[in-house]
């Protein structure tokens, strides 16, 4: 390690612990070692512009975190949400249930977990803690918890930044993410039906089946947004960016039109909203693009898969080593700069170690959203208790068995490739 990296490190170390934002750090901790280096400081902004230029895929990501506050502001979520309770609500426990099954239909709309725990969120917390049906840590804990399936479903805003970094197909990373996000929420289902036989939680009144069929029609064209963005995708009518595209503007038109739930004043507070979110995500993929470039200077990558070479370290180990490394890293950092500053360390290995980059980009997406609910640096866990005022201790106490079944869901794709790579190579996946 040169002089120059490790004060790039230190000065990323030490403004990340004051507090200065993630993107910040980066980028003056980049100007860092250019300045001891003696290069050119107009690299880093060429570094940004080149990588953002050269980034098509990028696109997506405004496009989805528009499509996802559409749904959010409309009625689109309530919809939902009547239709969850149609099918699941009866059961002991039912509100748990409906919390999740949500979460996955939501999550082939938004792809982002704090997209679904501010959105949808916030309307079954009030509902599961409404006459002490629920308490408050719990039902904060189960949203928290289901909302990290909202980016392993397709779309993915996660899944976008690592084919960034990865060159791995994002229609397959796509593919590959629908039945990992189902035995998430399946996990999460088991431990929730558990826990209410345990605890005796309520049995909602049953919506009537006469009733069942209005409730479809009702939520019917916002199922139908999955469907075609998949459709678009792998059907060969759309790039996955075009898709993103087509989904903003299906929302639009759905929640505006057909739902007639938007009006001007709504639609430019969702596009500002979203160009703060967007740009706030830009910064960090142009910080990591500067990272990016000083680890590629000082040859870390090859560095390391030789080292790992020289140990004869077999794929599995490789694999749970990585993973139980990102488990400890995510109580920390953000799942951005996981995937875009740690991860791409480790995809020489991969390639060198056979391990396909596609099983390997679900499992990391999968661990960095186990990240966003893990204190100390849980962003959801502060995204619900600033919405909704539940204190962050009631929902620290609860949350635990929830990361428990998830890390048992992670390591059930990792033993089993094929849970993560069946369904991509129905549709012609070699890898």
């Amino acid at each position: 390690m040169t002089v120059a990296f490790a004060l790039c490190l230190l000065a990323l170390f030490v403004l990340a612990g004051i507090g200065t934002p993630v993107a910040y750090s980066m980028i003056v901790a980049a100007i860092v070692y250019l300045a001891v280096k003696g290069q050119d400081l107009g690299l880093a902004a060429e570094q940004i512009i080149q990588g953002l230029y050269d980034g098509f895929i990028i696109l997506a990501v405004p496009l989805f975190i528009v499509a996802a506050n559409i749904m959010n502001a409309g009625t689109i979520s309530e919809r939902l949400l009547r239709f969850c309770m149609a099918i699941v609500g009866r059961m002991r426990g039912g509100l748990g249930h409906v919390n999740v099954v949500a979460n996955v239909i939501f999550s082939g709309m938004s792809g982002s977990a704090v997209a679904d725990a501010a959105g949808l969120g916030k309307i079954i917390i009030e509902m599961m803690t409404r006459d002490g049906r629920y308490p408050r840590g719990y039902a904060a804990a189960i949203t928290a918890a289901a909302s990290t399936i909202g980016p392993i479903i397709p779309p993915s805003i996660p899944m976008v930044m690592y084919a960034l970094v990865s060159d791995a197909s994002i229609g397959f990373l796509f593919l590959g993410g629908i039945l990992p996000g189902l035995l998430m929420g399946a996990v999460l289902m088991g431990l929730n039906a558990w826990l209410a036989r345990k605890r005796d939680f309520a049995v909602e009144e049953a919506v009537p089946l006469r009733k069942l069929p209005k409730v479809t029609l009702n939520a019917f064209p916002a199922l139908l947004m999955p469907v075609i963005l998949l459709y678009g995708i792998y059907g060969g009518a759309t790039t996955p960016t075009e898709a993103a595209a087509v989904a903003a503007a299906y929302a639009l038109i759905l929640a505006g039109v057909f739902y007639r739930a938007l009006n001007w004043r709504n639609l430019y507070a969702i596009l500002s909203e979203s160009a703060r979110s967007s740009a706030a995500i830009g910064l960090v993929i142009g910080g990591a693009l500067i990272f990016n470039y000083i680890v590629a200077s000082e040859n870390i990558p090859a560095q390391l898969a030789s080292s790992l070479q020289g140990l004869n370290i077999a794929p599995l180990a490789f694999m749970f080593l990585v993973n139980v490394l990102l488990l400890l890293l995510g109580c920390l950092l953000d799942a951005s700069t996981i995937i875009l500053v740690i991860v791409p360390l480790f995809i020489p290995t991969c390639r060198l170690l056979g391990i396909d980059l596609v099983h390997f980009g679900i499992v990391v997406v999968v661990n960095t959203m186990i990240g966003l609910i893990t204190p100390p640096y849980g962003v959801v866990l502060f995204v619900i208790n600033a919405t909704t005022r539940i204190p962050l201790r009631e929902i620290i106490s609860e949350i635990w068995l929830f990361i428990g079944v998830l890390v048992v869901a992670l390591l059930l794709m990792i033993l089993f490739p094929q849970i993560v790579l069946w369904l991509p190579r129905q549709f012609g996946y070699q890898g």
